[in-house]
């Protein structure tokens, strides 16, 4: 292969996969150090990657309005820049098709419908030794050093987090997208009551979380100076740069924890109806997992709204108190 000049990478997934996504920004430069590096991601996604020092162009596909027209569009702009190599990071069938015709000389990506186009390809299957984040850097060199997620906070989201950063603080983030990932409020909320004896407790989340959050503050009886809604309040980067400083957050399966990941944030990942074992495990050095064993995980049927069985005991029978309590006797990673 000739030397790489110019570089696409291809996620346009949900917020998470982004953000374990900019693990192969990261080994990109070190490999090639004078490429420049483009990213195609979905509307929505962008503030991830807005100020990334080594992103050159965020390319943005909408894929709830006219979905098929605009990638069809960015069919033909990705053709314009002759890439040397894309990486498509994507199973699904509509990123396969754009590599395929994408007119890069050299064309890698995992497992997908029309990888038989590709250059390289990363068989995907579910093995409980690699976590995603490998996978992906399987694509430039797998004996090299590995790299982490990693994202970068602006000036400006440093100054948006200071007022909330005068006295010690936990960040809690009780959403998820999907349900069966999502440990039951009331969880939570005893969570909060126990934590928030001795720390100030922000609940993170986007616009749409803002009216779940305020529902959760109403049922806290503890003073509401100590617990604040900063939903939909701060961006994305903002929000991983207020993780990295705080004693503790806690997450669901979902993109919080990635973003914890990407700032090595101390994290306590919650895992319902999933595992990770599947690959999405929190990658910061101070970590908790915190799941129950079932004979029903990891769920088939995540995107659904409710259990399929109608009992959710993988959610249900975590014991949030009795797990802080024992975390806050120790610093080193646990599994429940």
């Amino acid at each position: 292969m000739s030397p790489v000049s110019s570089i696409l990478i291809i996620q346009t997934a949900f917020i998470g996969d982004v953000i374990l996504a900019t693990a192969l920004i990261e080994k990109c430069k070190r490999k090639y150090p004078q490429a420049s590096i483009d990213f195609l991601l979905r509307k929505g996604n962008e503030s991830l990657l807005q100020h990334h020092p080594y992103i050159r162009t965020v390319w943005i596909w909408d894929k709830k309005y006219r979905k098929y027209i605009h990638w069809w569009a960015m069919i033909w702009k990705v053709r314009r820049q002759k890439y040397d190599l894309i990486l498509n990071l994507q199973r699904y069938a509509s990123t396969g098709i754009l590599t395929a015709l994408s007119g890069a000389s050299e064309k890698r990506g995992l497992q997908n419908p029309y990888s038989f186009f590709y250059h390289r390809t990363i068989p995907y299957t579910v093995d409980h030794h690699i976590h995603e984040i490998d996978r992906y850097q399987q694509l430039i060199d797998p004996s090299q050093e590995k790299y982490r997620p990693k994202l970068y906070p602006t000036q400006q989201d440093i100054v948006d987090i200071k007022p909330y950063q005068k006295k010690p603080y936990i960040c809690i983030a009780p959403f998820s997208v999907w349900a069966t990932k999502t440990l039951p409020v009331i969880q939570w909320i005893q969570l909060i009551n126990f934590r928030a004896k001795d720390f100030t407790i922000y609940i993170l989340g986007g616009k749409e979380d803002i009216i779940k959050a305020e529902n959760i503050l109403q049922q806290i009886k503890l003073s509401k100076k100590k617990i604040i809604n900063l939903a939909g309040k701060l961006n994305l980067r903002a929000s991983a740069a207020l993780m990295q400083k705080a004693h503790m957050n806690y997450t669901n399966d979902s993109a919080p924890l990635h973003l914890a990941s990407a700032l090595n944030a101390p994290v306590t990942a919650i895992f319902c109806a999933t595992t990770p074992r599947l690959g999405f495990g929190p990658l910061s050095d101070q970590k908790y997992i915190w799941e129950v064993s079932l004979p029903c995980k990891p769920c088939q049927y995540t995107k659904h709204h409710t259990c399929p069985l109608q009992h959710f005991r993988c959610a249900h029978h975590i014991d949030v108190i009795h797990l802080a309590q024992q975390q806050s006797l120790s610093t080193t990673s646990r599994h429940h």
